[in-house]
């Protein structure tokens, strides 16, 4: 995970600078989305996108609801597009997010091998598009840019799903790189309590 540079322009400095300090969020009842994740996971198993879109649309629903959003219309499709350099896949795109139609599409197989990809992946790629959609439609957020803060944002709502115990949770732990943040997946493995934030950071 890499977050998108800062922009220049001073209005979309602010809606960045605000993105960035929003780390969490109110969350629906746990027993309710859970259930809503279980379901989605056990549509999977067959490989057949019927289902997991029905699963996918009933979550999203739930969701909706909960934020007082319109729920976004979903399409589940096959193998994610990706790109070949010298054979290795150096690109693939697991969903996207339009705002002009509020639709979210997400892809389910994965791209080499074309399996149906893990229940996890599918989950945190539908979260992290109705992220976006929280974005545009309730958090003032129209760029909705990739800042620290909308992936913390994505990641207390997918083990919320989960259901992971807090004790098991590693908070996520950032490192710059230039002018963008990435995830720092050394520090990551390690666990423990995540540092302070300074205004600087």
């Amino acid at each position: 995970m890499i977050t998108d540079p800062v922009p220049r322009a001073a209005a979309k400095r602010a809606e960045y600078d605000r993105s960035d300090a929003l780390l969490t969020m109110p969350l629906p009842p746990a027993e309710s989305l859970r259930a809503h994740a279980d379901a989605l996971a056990a549509a999977m198993e067959k490989g057949e996108g019927r289902p997991v879109t029905y699963a996918c649309a009933e979550l999203l629903g739930a969701l909706a609801d909960f934020y007082a959003v319109p729920s976004p219309p979903v399409a589940v499709l096959g193998v994610r597009p990706h790109k070949l350099t010298s054979g290795v896949c150096t690109y693939q795109l697991f969903g996207d997010y339009t705002p002009a139609t509020q639709r979210i599409r997400v892809w389910m197989r994965t791209a080499i091998r074309g399996k149906v990809s893990s229940p996890k992946a599918l989950l945190n790629t539908l979260l992290h598009e109705f992220c976006h959609h929280l974005d545009c439609t309730r958090l003032r957020c129209p760029e909705s840019f990739h800042t620290r803060g909308f992936f913390w944002r994505i990641d207390h709502l997918y083990h919320h799903a989960l259901g992971t115990p807090a004790e098991r949770r590693r908070p996520l732990r950032w490192i710059r790189r230039g002018g963008v943040w990435a995830i720092d997946w050394a520090r990551l493995r390690t666990g423990g309590p995540a540092p302070p934030r300074t205004p600087q950071e």
